[in-house]
């Protein structure tokens, strides 16, 4: 039996207090990280074939269906905003289309072919890349994706947290994050879905540092989208430049990111 769908080491969940349930859960959460910890190496395989795809024109595809689907659409969604990347460089894809991300669609998981449809709706290519996220490393709709992905030539991954899926077979990057049985039974929403957040995150921050999107540990290229973000840049040209607020504002406002108030000063002072 997968690990994923094994017996929670917790029992009588119903006659728990509300203290003991959130202890429990927690100590099961605990694990994740150090789950996550054992699949570093294959992490940091993945990761620099990305960047190459990246810098050659390619893009990141995830695919998912249901929770897994989910993650893969949120940590796509972050990429414009918090590294200031175009949109369509990183997709996310769920199983029945983007009506899942809030309602389940029954079956739409169970078909071998769509993923692959789907795909081809971006005119995917060979500079690109296909991670398939699925706790279980069995549903048909990643399985599907990956294994006509790498038919043709592209780099595939894939996050799962059972060893030896069949999704990890069909890939040439597996990322295996076994976290063991979930605190209510089958859950995977739960630690797997927490183990495939913290992959899905290194992933992608580490794949936007490589490709120069952060300076020091600022997010240069970020989207002044909000006032919060607004400020966020005000402040870290104040520091960045050792300038006042007002400054700050009025170079930010005049060339719209922290890095080219940044360039504009740096070609001014070799000027």
């Amino acid at each position: 039996m997968n690990t994923t769908e094994a017996a929670s080491n917790h029992d009588n969940l119903e006659k728990m207090s509300v203290r003991d349930l959130l202890v429990n859960i927690n100590k099961e959460d605990a694990s994740v990280p150090k789950a996550v910890m054992r699949a570093m190496p294959q992490i940091e395989a993945l990761i620099p074939e990305i960047v190459k795809q990246l810098k050659a024109g390619g893009r990141l595809f995830y695919i998912g269906a249901g929770t897994s689907g989910r993650l893969g659409v949120v940590d796509a969604s972050e990429i414009p905003p918090t590294f200031g990347m175009p949109h369509g460089v990183v997709i996310g894809l769920i199983a029945g289309g983007d009506g899942a991300i809030r309602k389940a669609v029954e079956f739409a998981e169970d078909d071998i072919d769509q993923a692959w449809k789907d795909l081809e709706e971006f005119q995917i290519n060979h500079k690109d890349v296909v991670i398939g996220i699925a706790a279980s490393g069995t549903t048909p709709y990643v399985i599907g994706g990956v294994r006509t992905a790498r038919d043709h030539g592209l780099v595939t991954g894939c996050i799962v947290c059972n060893r030896d899926s069949e999704l990890a077979t069909n890939v040439t990057f597996p990322i295996e994050v076994v976290v063991g049985p979930e605190f209510v039974t089958g859950s995977t929403r739960m630690k797997a879905g927490t183990a495939q957040k913290l992959v899905l995150n290194m992933i992608s921050t580490a794949t936007m540092i490589q490709m120069g999107r952060v300076k020091g540990n600022k997010m240069v290229d970020m989207q002044l989208s909000n006032n919060k973000l607004v400020d966020r840049g005000v402040r870290m040209l104040m520091e960045e430049l050792s300038i006042g607020r007002d400054e700050a504002q009025e170079l930010l406002d005049e060339h719209g990111s922290v890095r080219k108030v940044i360039d504009f000063i740096r070609r001014n002072a070799r000027d």
